[in-house]
């Protein structure tokens, strides 16, 4: 089991009960175990990725971390995934809804390929809507007033090549706003986290640089307008943490960027 580096004192999610979905590694990953670290009564791992997930949820520890086998574009299986978490744990607080995936194409307007925005935005898009509906039923039914917090882009802000991504992206802002809106009533907060590009396994594979982190950091640092440091999960996972906790109790519908300035 992974000791927590958090003082007792100082720990955010004392006793909540979340679920990460694309948690098997990269920024998923690295969220799951600062949320154990804080505290966090349970952490559930849901992702495809069947052994690194289990690993995952074996190093952060057995008697607070389980993996759950979840494909997210399967509404039935992201139903199935919260309310076994319910079932096992007795609540959900927490939704850090982080699955996706890139485009494989360049995807401009004139070449557009309908197969592959279907099936990007069956994850990026329609996945994400399926965990933050199937997550705010489960807590309006049990009157939790939890966090839900989706991962956006920095492409949701402005326009890129690849035009489905871009959309995606886009659509995970209009839901986060919308269910915002909506789910205030209940105490529940929505919000979403817009990270620039981090040297996660599947950016690495993308770039075709599966073990050369440093490499894929190199290609983006200079864009940065802030200097001195590559752009790493654990700088998103602090936005999430902030967002899943009650630090953020009065914000809701918001986006918080982790770009090093590129947007500026």
């Amino acid at each position: 089991m992974a000791e927590s580096s958090a003082a007792p004192s100082m720990k955010k999610l004392q006793g909540k009960v979340a679920i990460v979905t694309g948690g098997a590694s990269g920024i998923g990953e690295t969220t799951a175990h600062l949320f154990a670290e804080h505290g966090a009564r349970a952490v559930v791992i849901a992702d495809i990725q069947d052994k690194k997930g289990q690993s995952v949820a074996a190093a952060i520890g057995s008697e607070i971390s389980a993996y759950f086998h979840c494909d997210v574009t399967d509404e039935e299986q992201v139903k199935s995934l919260v309310d076994w978490t319910v079932a096992t744990y007795g609540q959900l607080d927490i939704m850090f809804s982080n699955a996706g995936i890139a485009s494989r194409l360049e995807q401009s307007i004139l070449d557009l390929d309908f197969s592959e925005f279907d099936r990007l935005f069956a994850v990026n898009a329609r996945g994400v809507a399926a965990c933050v509906k199937e997550a705010a039923r489960a807590m309006v039914e049990r009157r939790v007033k939890g966090s839900i917090v989706c991962t956006a882009s920095v492409n949701a802000r402005k326009g890129a090549l690849a035009t489905d991504y871009v959309m995606s992206k886009h659509a995970v802002l209009g839901l986060v706003r919308a269910a915002g809106k909506q789910l205030g009533q209940h105490g529940i907060r929505v919000n979403a986290v817009s990270p620039f590009v981090v040297a996660t396994p599947l950016m690495c594979e993308l770039h075709g640089k599966r073990t050369y982190e440093e490499e894929v950091e190199r290609t983006y640092e200079p864009l940065i307008p802030l200097k001195g440091a590559a752009l790493k999960a654990k700088n998103v996972a602090d936005a999430v943490l902030f967002l899943a906790s009650d630090d953020s109790a009065l914000i809701t519908g918001q986006d918080i960027v982790i770009d090093g300035g590129l947007l500026a």
